[in-house]
């Protein structure tokens, strides 16, 4: 008689729920390596909830899974999450139980982002300052899109592990008269005291996406307005990240990610971002010595749910 194989395990759905979209994956984990099996876009807006959303990609004939991990843009406590921008009120238990999931686990999506760091290959990130990173170390993630997440990697002897914060609605703390009227590429531009041609003018105020219309004709050089408005925000994204080395201890490395970044690497890397970053009197050697790199990859997130999620499910 032949011998019967054992059973493939179920796979591991992992998703990042956004403000506008959600991305949801199936995983399988072979030796420790995660790999996407299946993989789908949600605009959130046609759905009443996060269970609406997932049933839709179950149907898809996708295999069940037993467990999920997600990271929401908000807040999480005690496994329950309330979307700021779309009165989602999502609850790990009752979505277990209406999806028939055995485990459900929330994380604040710049925490899911940070799990993700580790699984991340070379090619998906972008050095800004080599630096010499310290063993067991803290690191820090700063990320700026629709909004603007930070989160601590903090070292526990072995690991690191996460801790998510909402850093980002804190008070904004201007460095100059420049400063006073942001934070926000669009607010920037809007604030500076600099000539702009009127065919370049019409053109923004008839942008769908304002800022990222100044973005485009700022690394162009085709707007002297646009230039200074985005050297402005690296500049003030770059004095933030320092401030959060700072507060983190982050001898380990500083990642900068979000939706933003990996547009704009080139100006990220042009060292005004640095130069901002290490501006903070005595602290300017210690700070140049931090690592700097810009995440690339737009699915850290959602594999961070999915690194999580396999580490849990080991462990239990």
């Amino acid at each position: 008689m032949g011998t019967m194989s054992a059973p493939r395990p179920a796979p591991l759905l992992a998703g990042d729920v956004g403000a506008t979209k959600t991305n949801l994956a199936l995983f399988t984990t072979a030796g420790g390596v995660l790999t996407a099996v299946a993989e789908a876009n949600f605009v959130n807006g046609g759905y009443g909830g996060l269970e609406d959303v997932v049933r839709a990609f179950l149907a898809r004939g996708r295999s069940a899974p037993t467990a999920a991990c997600f990271g929401v843009a908000g807040p999480v406590a005690e496994g329950r999450a309330r979307m700021p921008n779309l009165g989602w009120l999502i609850d790990a238990a009752s979505l277990g139980r209406l999806l028939g999931l055995e485990r459900v686990v929330l994380l604040n999506d710049l925490a899911a982002t940070a799990y993700g760091i580790a699984v991340l290959p070379p090619e998906q990130l972008v050095v800004l300052n080599p630096g010499v990173p310290l063993p067991g170390g803290n690191a820090a993630l700063i990320a700026a899109g629709t909004g603007l997440g930070e989160a601590v990697l903090y070292w526990d002897g072995t690991r690191h592990r996460v801790s998510a914060s909402e850093a980002g609605h804190a008070d904004f703390a201007p460095r100059d008269g420049e400063q006073i009227a942001i934070p926000g590429l669009h607010n920037v531009y809007a604030a500076l005291d600099v000539a702009e041609a009127p065919d370049v003018a019409a053109r923004i105020a008839a942008a769908e996406d304002a800022s990222a219309t100044i973005t485009e004709l700022a690394l162009a050089g085709a707007s002297a307005r646009c230039t200074r408005a985005l050297d402005v925000f690296v500049s003030a994204y770059g004095a933030e990240a320092g401030n959060l080395a700072l507060r983190a201890l982050a001898t380990g490395g500083v990642h900068v990610g979000g939706g933003i970044a990996p547009k704009i690497v080139s100006k990220l890397a042009d060292g005004t971002f640095m130069r901002a970053f290490t501006a903070k009197g005595r602290f300017a050697d210690w700070l140049a010595r931090i690592p700097v790199k810009v995440i690339l990859d737009p699915k850290t997130a959602l594999r961070g749910a999915a690194a999580y999620l396999a580490s849990v499910e080991a462990r239990s």
